[in-house]
């Protein structure tokens, strides 16, 4: 690959190669959000099932998840500028490719093409920072590349629905394009090839067998939204991935190069983020993914209002991910990580309690998420590195941003499997009484029921339906973003429990599990800089 970045002064060098990596995370942020105001209309004209719907979410999360360790060990070998490059381009093939998607298969597939792309920037975005940046520059650079990468996550909402309410659903892919052309071209002419001459081996079998694994779990976890557990198609992929991931552990063990280095595993303090980020975030994606639905489909409203309703979450997530490390520096980072996990939790709760109680306590529940959301994202960040050992820094960024998307995909078809089932259980208990064929007909909306389609339900049915319908489907609702509400209480739990204590990391940079202390926060913060978004 040739390099353009020559015939330009070093500070502009590095001001184009760090908006190129801005565009790169903003670009990835978005797309976990501002597809979730399109559901709606993706599911009324692509005739998507609500178990299509989770896949549109879960195919771009686990995409990411299974090639983010990979792309860094790429990166690292063969030249991270020229994977970066191909991430972009595959990324900016796959926003193309969803914009014209005919049907819901060729849509899901395309969005996991547009993941695995985004894979590719995620993984490497920092290291080029770091690379292109020396160390007193440093800091303020990562700075405004994970501020940008919050922004593009609270764009996501309230720019899909202004799009939304002038254009089609095609409109949320289509708006990526001239990010990912400067991005593109950015990457192209400033940012310098740099590699790893000692990188680690790449662990072909352990990441099939965990990509494979996830595939199948969340496979069989999304199709028990529409059949009985009993079936081929729930029960042997949930076998099948169990027994896959039981493989990867057991491989992880001997791997002569390991995704998860056995060094890792003894760091507590980065097993227990990596757990929090996997419940905090597949919270997340079931409780978006339900709000999304109830607003639009049973609410009402239209995508503008459901769109410039997540202002009362993105703004005090923004302003908290700002604040956070500021946070960070004055109390302990268990402190500051528990009580915004807690804070967070309390408003899942309080949007669990959409469609019984008025808009004034959802708006609540949106601030206090945003805002627990943005506090305790830096503190965990943070904390997972602090007692990473040397040499495994790479394998700890990547396990971390993998345990993000894993949650995401996992969690959200676990959550949208619960509502759905729910929801349709209390409508068939609701239509019991009928009898012959209106007994018949009214079972058969128990699909439209749980995806919250209340339109197509009255239009089939008949007007007297309407409440059943929406009561049916406000207990499966509940249900799912009261247990997101309770996952995201667990992580608050976790961080209590695993960051309370550190292991003491000796001159040799050796760790003593055996040696552990409280927490000295004046000695590990105010000197590493805050990822405050990704």
């Amino acid at each position: 690959m040739v390099d353009m970045s020559l015939s330009l002064t070093e500070p502009r060098r590095r001001r184009l190669t760090l908006f190129a990596m801005c565009m790169a995370t903003f670009m990835t942020s978005l797309d976990l959000t501002i597809v979730n105001v399109a559901l709606p209309s993706m599911q009324s004209e692509l005739r998507m099932s609500a178990a299509e719907l989770e896949w549109v979410i879960s195919a771009y999360s686990l995409s990411l998840a299974a090639i983010i360790p990979a792309s860094g060990a790429l990166g690292d070998r063969y030249g991270r500028k020229r994977v970066f490059l191909t991430g972009m381009v595959v990324f900016l093939v796959g926003v193309i490719a969803c914009a014209v998607a005919w049907n819901a298969a060729s849509l899901i597939v395309f969005r996991a093409v547009q993941g695995a792309g985004g894979a590719a920037m995620l993984a490497l975005g920092l290291s080029i920072i770091t690379e292109t940046y020396p160390k007193e520059q440093r800091a303020g650079a990562i700075g405004a590349w994970a501020a940008i990468g919050g922004t593009g996550f609270g764009a996501g909402p309230v720019g899909g629905g202004i799009l939304l309410t002038y254009f089609t659903w095609p409109s949320v892919f289509w708006i990526n394009l001239p990010f990912a052309a400067l991005g593109i071209v950015c990457t192209a002419v400033a940012v310098r090839e740099s590699r790893n001459p000692q990188a680690r081996g790449l662990d072909l079998p352990g990441m099939s067998l965990s990509s494979l694994g996830l595939v199948c779990l969340t496979l069989g976890f999304v199709e028990s939204s529409d059949q009985p557990w009993s079936a081929p198609l729930v029960a042997g992929p949930l076998a099948g991935g169990a027994g896959l991931l039981i493989a990867f552990f057991w491989w992880e063990r001997r791997a002569p190069h390991a995704m998860l280095p056995p060094s890792l595993l003894r760091a507590r303090s980065f097993v227990s983020a990596s757990g929090i980020y996997m419940l905090t975030y597949g919270g997340m994606s079931g409780a978006l993914f339900w709000v999304t639905l109830y607003f639009q489909n049973v609410a009402g409203w239209s995508v503008m209002r459901t769109g410039l309703s997540w202002l009362f979450m993105n703004i005090p997530f923004l302003t908290m991910a700002q604040f956070g490390g500021r946070l960070d520096s004055r109390f302990r980072s268990s402190v500051v990580a528990t009580w915004g996990t807690l804070v967070a939790a309390v408003g899942v709760f309080l949007l669990s309690r959409a469609g019984t109680t008025p808009f004034a306590v959802s708006a609540l529940g949106y601030v206090l998420y945003g805002g627990g959301f943005g506090t305790f994202v830096p503190a965990v960040t943070h904390v997972a590195m602090r007692d990473v050992p040397s040499g495994v820094s790479g394998a700890a960024s990547g396990v971390l941003n993998a345990s993000r998307q894993i949650g995401s995909s996992v969690c959200l078809a676990v959550l949208g499997t619960v509502g759905v089932n729910a929801a349709t259980s209390a409508w068939q208990g609701r239509v019991s009484g009928l009898d012959g064929a209106d007994k018949s007909a009214a079972l058969g909306q128990g699909h439209n029921v749980g995806g919250g389609r209340v339109h197509t339900v009255v239009d089939t049915l008949g007007s007297s339906f309407r409440q059943a319908t929406v009561d049916s489907f406000l207990h499966g609702y509940q249900l799912a973003v009261g247990i997101a509400a309770a996952c995201t209480a667990v992580a608050a739990g976790l961080a209590w429990t695993g960051f309370r204590h550190r292991a003491v990391q000796p001159a040799d940079g050796a760790t003593h599990p055996e040696a552990v202390r409280e927490e000295d926060e004046a000695t590990v913060t105010g000197n590493e800089p805050h990822r405050a978004s990704q």
